[in-house]
């Protein structure tokens, strides 16, 4: 295994690939440097003498400036290195758009839905429109286990705190979310339960889910009822009988539409895994599906390059208002925009927003950019889309799953367990991550330190996509985690 990795020819640093002691000599490109301090796995250190208030390159683009001088071969991090990063910034158009070469066909085994869409589960969904009832739709969960078998994959409640006692733009993603993942192409069959004095009503819900097959959804008002368990079991016994002799068929890759994600990053990310989504992410486009890019916080710094893929001055625009008007989010709740890295992210080596956003739209891999998506809104065109939401891993994971993944790839250096709305697939950037938490790791992207090359990894994770689609359980689903959180964005009543 290599030492160290420069990772573009004018970068002034070099990452550690492994924890380096002061005074170790090591080979970067031929270049011989002698490290000054100590350097820990996944942190950089100065390749050349950096003069305070020098722009230092990383990627091939700047992660920030130096606060004082810094002596080659010193460890370069949070102690000598700040953001160049400001607030909203005007932006030119600079198009730099490949169109990737189409691939022959794969086929993955999924359920065809009347819409057009195709699940890669046939699941039954417990969806709460208010917290209140959260407790009787974790008793339904635990209820209805007896309906899973042949076409009944799985049966989830999904608990959250909200649907009462918010306004206006906050209220109605609410309602729109749990409308989009009532119509989720996974969804086999869903229960939506009201409590019946909510703002987010029954009635609210459907309003947002625009045409839906009625077949697999039912409604139930708990305070409309004597016995809301017996009358709900009811309608899941109803739907339960229409899912169970479901069966998968051949469907085209073209039909698969995967969120993008990374959290708990580490120096390694934007090396290994984040590469790897990239080139997963350009052969499946490839092949006519398509993916989502979210997490618009961890853009900043590297948002040209995506605005430099968008085909047209209309999509340039579109992408210019996601990311502005995140800024302006922050700054109306009297926040720092660009301090960002969590303390985990910065003990991983990623020293700024910059740094971090320069590795987290590696996922995007080289497609242009087809459309740009709010917060609730479904895919409409194939390819790459970019889609408002936050960096926080449930928020975004659920956000992806709303707008139509059937898939969420995640990747992350330090691991995570948790899941979201459907298959997540948790992509260790480290070997060492992937060896010891193997009941968390579905994928180990480390193999690009010990050899692989990034076509073969990519291609690898590929055929590894295809498996899931078609049944194969990754971690999450096998430990029975299933999460869903909801962007909070105004005030509680």
């Amino acid at each position: 295994m290599r030492e160290v990795l420069k990772i573009s020819a004018g970068d002034s640093v070099a990452v550690a690939l492994v924890a380096l002691n002061a005074g170790t000599e090591v080979d970067v490109e031929g270049q011989k440097v002698v490290l000054a301090t100590d350097v820990p796995a996944g942190h950089k250190f100065a390749l050349k003498d950096i003069a305070q208030g020098e722009a230092i390159i990383k990627y091939g683009y700047p992660i920030g400036q130096a606060k004082c001088d810094i002596a080659v071969g010193s460890h370069v991090h949070v102690h000598n290195l700040k953001t160049l990063l400001s607030s909203e910034l005007t932006y030119e158009h600079h198009p730099d758009v490949q169109e990737l070469e189409s691939k022959e066909p794969v086929t993955f085994m999924g359920y065809p839905r009347k819409d057009g869409r195709v699940g890669v589960r046939n699941e039954l969904w417990i969806l709460p429109t208010v917290g209140c009832v959260n407790d009787v739709a974790r008793a339904l969960e635990r209820k209805a286990q007896k309906l899973v078998g042949g076409g009944v994959e799985n049966v989830y409640a999904f608990p959250h705190p909200y649907g009462c006692s918010q306004m206006t733009e906050d209220q109605d993603n609410t309602r729109q979310i749990l409308a989009d993942l009532a119509t989720h192409p996974n969804v086999g069959g869903v229960l939506l339960l009201g409590l019946g004095c909510e703002n987010s009503s029954i009635d609210h819900i459907r309003a947002h889910m625009g045409e839906y097959d009625e077949s697999r959804v039912r409604f139930l008002v708990c305070q409309q009822v004597e016995d809301e368990v017996s009358a709900a079991m009811e309608l899941l016994e109803e739907l339960a009988a229409q899912m169970k002799d479901e069966v998968r068929v051949p469907c085209p890759a073209s039909k698969l539409v995967i969120g993008l994600k990374c959290g708990g990053s580490d120096g390694f990310s934007g090396i290994t895994a984040n590469p790897a989504i990239g080139g997963f992410s350009d052969l499946l486009i490839a092949q006519g599906g398509s993916t989502i890019l979210t997490e618009v916080p961890e853009m900043f710094g590297a948002e040209t390059i995506l605005m430099d893929r968008c085909q047209t001055t209309e999509l340039f625009e579109k992408t210019v208002s996601l990311i502005n008007d995140f800024k302006r989010y922050f700054e109306e709740h009297h926040q720092t925009i660009y301090e960002n890295p969590s303390p985990g992210n910065k003990a991983g080596g990623i020293s700024t927003l910059e740094d971090k956003a320069l590795g987290c739209t590696q996922k995007s891999g080289f497609a242009p950019v087809k459309d740009v998506l709010k917060y609730g809104q479904k895919v409409e065109k194939q390819g790459l889309n970019l889609l408002s939401a936050p960096g926080n891993d449930l928020v975004a994971a659920t956000a992806l799953a709303a707008s139509g993944s059937q898939i969420v790839l995640f990747s992350t250096g330090r691991g995570t367990p948790f899941a979201s709305p459907v298959p997540t697939v948790k992509i260790a950037s480290n070997e060492p991550l992937a060896n010891k938490k193997s009941n968390w790791i579905d994928f180990n992207a480390g193999r690009l330190l010990s050899g692989m090359e990034l076509p073969e990894l990519a291609q690898d994770l590929m055929d590894y996509v295809i498996r899931v689609a078609s049944g194969e359980q990754v971690c999450s689903e096998k430990n029975g985690y299933h999460d869903l959180a909801i962007f909070k964005t105004g005030v509680t009543l």
